[in-house]
């Protein structure tokens, strides 16, 4: 009885969120199950594994694959996914899976936050970790770079922080947005010239493996083939609600207006991001570091056309990292459940089908609630509420 009392009051205080034992139990388990599981949603894997061989075999990277979809990411992809594409695919695509597990696992734990609130990062976001490596999509790698990015700026090791951003971006374009933690550099002549010397060398490293003049069209076809999506994704009468799931895609769909101008989002949007960055004088604050951070994150994603269900393992991370860092009211817990419901459970058999087919997907409803919170930091970053938190969740090296 006493054993029983304990783990209740435990649960009650939700205790279990600082369970490190139950955080790698949830974080692996889940995306292990999920990969097992997969389905067709595999086809996105056989893209990855071909594209190896295509550019050994100077075969067009970007042409469409017959059943299948697009291969969307830079040449030098297909350096990263050669440890993989080499096993057959019913083990390769297991193990791509794991690595992008335990990568994102590496960056969190990386943060410069106390063990104990990194370990309920990798709880409360487990399930949507599941839900990317059910798609066995990247961007659980492009999320793990990006905060990398980060935490190696605020340790002033600009070559390790250029080398993640940088790898990134030539992968995803999302990663791009790891260069606003420029602002953060305290050398930022070290920053811009590594910038330099990491786009160079991943720009070419797929030389490798192939000749200049077929990565030079190679790097002409993606940017054209970008192109060709962005219309694809946001062209609504093609019916495909598994696209532009940003709140551009959300207003599309509630007000039924397919032809809504997403410059009347992205401007404003665009200026807010921008005027987070003008507190200058407290540039050295982690607390203020990692509200930009957060805010970064969930933009690139919520406010992107090529926003997928996947994508949200970059927004949900950082709303997770935000949520746990807050000092706690019944507004901020209310929020994050909404959140955790609406965008990670939402594509979930969790709160069945139904509500997944026939209200989150068709209208996009899985950005709202990233959109909500980034608003809320946005607001916070405003009136600078970031200095009334304590720095006792912060890792003590960065106080």
């Amino acid at each position: 009885m006493t054993a029983l009392k304990t783990w209740k009051n435990g649960l009650k205080k939700f205790e279990f969120l600082y369970s490190f034992k139950l955080a790698l139990v949830l974080w692996f388990g889940l995306s292990l199950v999920a990969a097992l599981k997969h389905g067709t949603s595999i086809y996105n894997y056989y893209i990855f594994q071909n594209s190896f061989y295509h550019i050994i075999a100077k075969k067009n990277l970007y042409l469409s694959y017959p059943g299948f979809d697009l291969f969307l990411y830079g040449p030098i992809f297909t350096l990263l996914i050669a440890p993989f594409a080499i096993f057959p695919s019913a083990i390769g695509s297991i193990l791509w899976v794991l690595f992008n597990t335990a990568f994102l696992f590496f960056a969190i734990m990386k943060l410069p936050i106390q063990k104990k609130w990194k370990t309920a990062i990798l709880i409360l976001s487990s399930h949507e970790m599941m839900n990317h490596s059910a798609w066995f999509q990247s961007n659980a790698f492009v999320a793990a770079c990006i905060i990398l990015g980060f935490v190696y700026v605020n340790k002033e090791k600009e070559i390790w922080a250029l080398f993640f951003i940088l790898l990134a971006t030539f992968v995803k374009i999302y990663g791009i947005v790891g260069m606003s933690f420029f602002f953060f550099s305290s050398n930022k002549i070290k920053f811009i010239g590594w910038s330099i010397i990491w786009s160079l060398v991943f720009f070419i490293a797929p030389l490798i493996i192939t000749s200049w003049d077929f990565l030079s069209h190679s790097y002409i076809d993606w940017y054209h083939l970008l192109q060709v999506k962005h219309k694809r994704n946001i062209d609504l009468t093609i019916n495909n609600d598994f696209q532009d799931i940003s709140v551009m895609g959300m207003i599309k769909r509630i007000f039924n207006y397919p032809t809504f101008n997403s410059r009347f989002v992205l401007i404003p949007a665009a200026l807010m991001v921008l005027s987070q960055f003008l507190r200058i004088s407290d540039f050295s604050d982690l607390r203020y570091r990692i509200y930009i951070c957060c805010s970064v994150m969930i933009s690139t994603v919520i406010f992107s056309s090529g926003a997928e269900s996947p994508t949200y393992i970059i927004a949900f991370t950082a709303v997770c990292i935000w949520y746990v860092i807050q000092n706690k009211s019944k507004l901020i817990n209310a929020v994050f459940i909404f959140a955790l419901i609406f965008t990670s459970f939402s594509y979930s058999d969790l709160l069945t089908p139904a509500f997944r087919e026939q209200i989150v997907r068709p209208y996009s409803l899985k950005a709202f609630p990233c959109l909500v919170i980034w608003i809320i930091l946005f607001f916070q970053i405003l009136k600078k509420q970031y200095r009334s938190l304590s720095f006792e969740k912060l890792a003590l090296h960065n106080q």
